[in-house]
């Protein structure tokens, strides 16, 4: 049921940074949210908490147990049902601010679907900024290509272990990732959460360092460029960096104009997920998958459950496989780390 709520946002119009001016813009903005972890949950939440007027959440990831000590957004009806975070999410920001519109998508963001995501070539309105919830340095180098190449602001956030940092960029006046980070580090170089862990409350400052990066921006009042921020929470240690100086002409991204990851073809490839037992296949002929044709085929060889989102299937054979199959083509194989296998039991089952 839509109410109104005269003094909704009384606490927050007063301060003098925001304004009824400024909240007037946050209510116009659109905002794409890449990711709805540890990051992404606590992003979400404080931006529908804050009125901004849309926000489309893309996650390809399902709920799970492990999820719960630190992805505030989610509880154990959701690791039972298996849920999509994106739609679990936006159900409960549904019930936290019903003026926001929250748009979810269970996709795995590529070079092939950013744009049409950030609005630029898609149908809809174009999003005025892009906020980082992922885990994936790949899909950060990717969110920098799509900001520079249309001019689009757009907020990094990273956390491991008790350790982050955030950075807000606004290209093409400020430098973009590629200036300060010129060379992704390759996955062996970094540590992840299946190895170091995640402290919970230091995912949450450094998404609310992000929040505020954003509400800076979408009122307005972000004009400078902006530092980045490291911290380690368990020492109480901040630290900024000026990038006053860091945006460089011979920058590949926004110096040059190469978009290498925007334009980088993409094929079935397959990811080990971190902290899971579990592998992710993705094709290279996204959002060809006819859900209820697949669970019709894979009943013959599986016990199959179907939503508008998945077919999930337990696997008669192999024992203890579970495949978890998405429109757009790409397949959670539950079971095994081995990339190689996962694929195999994909081309089995799901088709090549």
């Amino acid at each position: 049921m839509k109410f109104v709520e005269i003094d909704r946002y009384h606490r927050q119009t007063i301060l003098p940074q925001i304004g009824r001016e400024g909240q007037a813009r946050l209510a116009q903005a659109r905002v794409l949210l890449v990711g709805c972890g540890a990051l992404g949950g606590v992003i979400a939440e404080q931006l529908v908490r804050a009125g901004v007027g849309f926000l489309r959440i893309v996650d390809r990831d399902l709920v799970e147990l492990t999820n719960l000590q630190r992805q505030v957004l989610f509880d154990e009806s959701d690791v039972r049902d298996e849920r999509p975070k994106a739609v679990a999410a936006a159900e409960k920001l549904g019930r936290i601010n019903s003026s926001v519109v929250v748009e979810p998508k269970v996709l795995d963001l590529n070079g092939k679907n950013v744009e049409e995501l950030a609005g630029p070539t898609g149908d809809s309105e174009p999003v005025n900024l892009i906020m980082d919830g992922t885990d994936n340095v790949d899909t950060r180098y990717l969110l920098n290509d799509m900001a520079v190449k249309h001019s689009i602001p757009w907020v990094y956030g990273a956390c491991v272990g008790v350790e982050g940092r955030c950075l807000a960029m606004a290209p093409p006046k400020t430098a973009c990732l590629r200036c300060i980070f010129p060379d992704p580090p390759s996955p062996k170089e970094l540590p992840t959460c299946d190895t170091s862990g995640v402290l919970g409350p230091a995912a949450a400052l450094v998404a609310s360092l992000q929040v505020t990066a954003a509400m800076r921006i979408l009122a307005g009042e972000m004009t400078e460029t902006s530092p980045l921020i490291a911290v380690d929470l368990w020492r109480s240690r901040f630290r900024t960096v000026s990038t006053e100086d860091a945006k460089r002409a011979d920058c590949r991204t926004c110096g040059l104009g190469r978009f290498e990851f925007l334009d980088r073809i993409t094929d079935r490839r397959s990811t080990q997920l971190c902290g899971r037992n579990a592998v992710q296949v993705s094709t290279h002929e996204p959002g060809d998958i006819d859900l209820h044709a697949l669970a019709l085929k894979l009943s013959r060889s599986a016990a199959v459950s179907e939503t508008q989102y998945l077919v999930r299937c337990d696997l008669h054979d192999p024992k203890g496989i579970r495949l978890s199959v998405f429109p757009d083509g790409r397949a959670i194989v539950h079971g095994t780390t081995d990339p190689k296998r996962a694929m195999s039991i994909y081309s089995r089952f799901v088709g090549s």
